[in-house]
């Protein structure tokens, strides 16, 4: 898949987008993870004001788009809402679309039945095709299909926590690959780093020497 195009790339307003059902993780796994994004300089969309059972929003849709990466964490009763699921389809047309890099997790379900709609998320469906538009059933099946056959993480059996500082570590080195070594513990520094690095720092094969100025005490002394 190519690249998102530099047009694109200059409208991102979030780092990271999280998908999640929050009668299941809001108070758990995902608000852990999202306090570990945001001390991490991690700029994260997180809703926290869903009206259940209305359609997604054109603004959420907008915030999707806008974001450079969505962390999905399929959980029992993800697929029991059409509004998870109908988010689910706007973050894969946005990865085909944008470029958006998705990140699925799987936590307390078994990734086969994500991915071919058995068991639980097997009976769920089985509802919705009683009660949707055929058509969009489908669709909601194909995005399951197409996310859960990406490269993603199993959490049964995983220390949550440390879970989550591997995950936020691949995040920001995704986001910073050139500073992740030297930004490690400097919350709220990456953004200004990777616009040093890709605005004017823009050199190639030349030898060159930075300065940089400020009060003693303020963690300048990084070589890289």
């Amino acid at each position: 898949m190519s690249s998102p195009s530099s047009s694109m790339t200059s409208q991102w307003k979030y780092d990271v987008f999280l998908s999640f059902s929050g009668v299941d993780t809001r108070n758990k796994f995902t608000g852990h993870l999202f306090a570990a994004l945001e001390r991490k300089g991690i700029l994260t969309f997180i809703d926290n004001k869903l009206e259940r059972g209305k359609p997604i929003s054109s603004e959420l849709l907008k915030t999707i788009e806008e974001s450079r990466f969505a962390v999905i964490i399929f959980s029992r009763n993800y697929a029991s809402s059409s509004w998870c699921l109908d988010e689910l389809a706007a973050i894969v047309r946005c990865m085909k679309e944008t470029g958006l890099t998705i990140f699925p997790i799987f936590y307390d379900v078994n990734p086969s039945d994500v991915r071919k709609q058995t068991g639980i998320f097997g009976q769920v469906f089985n509802k919705h095709e009683d009660e949707e538009n055929i058509e969009e059933v489908k669709k909601w099946r194909e995005a399951l299909k197409e996310v859960a056959n990406l490269a993603g993480w199993d959490l049964q059996d995983r220390h949550e926590a440390e879970f989550i500082e591997h995950l936020v570590e691949v995040i920001s080195h995704r986001l910073n690959p050139k500073s992740s070594s030297f930004t490690k513990d400097l919350v709220g520094i990456n953004s200004s780093v990777e616009k040093l690095f890709t605005s004017h720092l823009g050199f190639v094969n030349k030898v060159c020497m930075v300065g940089i100025c400020g009060m003693g005490g303020a963690g300048k002394d990084y070589s890289c």
